[in-house]
């Protein structure tokens, strides 16, 4: 199972580290997918997220999650080896937060659980994808108490 490290933390709230933890095992044991070495998370501000945005994904404005993977599959990689990285707007979590009337920690977990699936390959460009990436979200939201509402 992947390990993750926070890389930064935030002013408005702490993440509960062992709710992160059982995260990332709903989706390892949900998607049988091998995810060996480290996700990074790290907060970055608005500004720095929307940067990112224009480079990677050609999209001049801020988003709440960027995620990165390094590797196309993970089972070969060492456990020390950074395998990919979810970039988190704590602004955009405290926004998104009162907009669905979640807490702040809930609103990172949704943004964490979403974006670790995209790292492992899941996508929602085209229907189909985004029926199978919501199948597992849904799932993993469910088993930890978190809103499904889409």
């Amino acid at each position: 199972m992947f390990s993750f490290s926070f890389i930064n933390q935030v002013d408005s709230f702490a993440p509960d580290m062992l709710r992160v933890n059982m995260i990332f095992e709903l989706i390892q044991e949900s998607t049988k997918i091998p995810m060996k070495g480290i996700i990074n998370i790290a907060f970055l501000s608005d500004k720095e997220i929307c940067d990112l945005n224009r480079e990677f994904r050609e999209k001049d404005k801020t988003t709440d999650v960027l995620s990165f993977h390094y590797f196309d599959e993970f089972d070969s990689l060492e456990d020390d080896t950074v395998a990919g990285e979810i970039v988190l707007s704590e602004s955009k979590i405290q926004s998104q937060s009162k907009e669905y009337k979640h807490s702040l920690q809930e609103e990172c977990e949704i943004l964490i659980i979403h974006s670790l699936l995209h790292i492992l390959g899941f996508d929602h460009e085209e229907d189909d994808d985004f029926e199978d990436m919501w199948e597992y979200e849904s799932f993993i939201r469910e088993k930890m108490g978190l809103s499904i509402e889409r």
